[in-house]
């Protein structure tokens, strides 16, 4: 009998190869025959997965930003019992890709970023995770608030800024504005104005 062929794991390998290839080169080096040859796939077997190159980075994408909302997510759950000033700090650095170990995660996420704004349709996939990021930032802090705890806070103003604080921290660092160390300074310094509540 012929061997099973599991298509999930065949597109998982897709959006490795997509993301290797992106990290090497940027998207414009990645055509559908590269991604195969790293895949170590045919070509018909890529293009059996994704009809267009746009649909197979669509897909890609959802898989980088799936891992940066894992980790958020495995942060928070690590210590249930933390404050939502704490896991917001949490959420908000990995958000952030300033690390070491996240670089080559940055270089893909900005290459995507700078697709997007001639993509509509990966520019709306992005507008989506940002929008799920932003939510989850309000949510932390409005618990917060109602915890005594920045009280004078506007938890929509607030999410989007520290959003946008993050995201701006991915391509400082990756471009070498900014240390990791001054980047998590900035963003430290940002949270501690947030819970220190308007200046007297």
């Amino acid at each position: 009998m012929p061997r099973q062929v599991d298509q999930e794991e065949r597109r998982r390998r897709i959006a490795d190869a997509v993301c290797a290839l992106t990290e090497e080169g940027g998207l414009e080096g990645v055509t559908l025959r590269d991604v195969a040859v790293r895949a170590d796939i045919s070509l018909g077997a890529v293009q059996r997965c994704f009809r267009t190159k746009e649909e197979m980075l669509l897909f890609a994408v959802e898989a980088v930003g799936g891992r940066i909302i894992a980790r958020v997510r495995a942060r928070l759950t690590a210590g249930p019992a933390q404050s939502a000033a704490t896991a917001l700090g949490h959420a908000a650095g990995e958000v952030a890709l300033v690390r070491a170990e996240h670089r080559a995660e940055a270089r893909i996420w900005l290459a995507f970023l700078a697709q997007a704004a001639v993509s509509p349709p990966l520019a709306e996939h992005l507008r989506t995770g940002y929008a799920a990021l932003q939510g989850l930032f309000a949510r932390l802090i409005e618990e917060a608030v109602a915890r005594g705890t920045g009280a004078a806070l506007d938890p929509e103003r607030e999410a989007r800024t520290l959003l946008a604080l993050a995201d701006g921290l991915t391509a400082q660092v990756l471009v070498g504005h900014l240390t990791e160390r001054a980047a998590e300074e900035v963003l430290d310094a940002q949270l501690a104005r947030l819970w220190a509540g308007p200046a007297r």
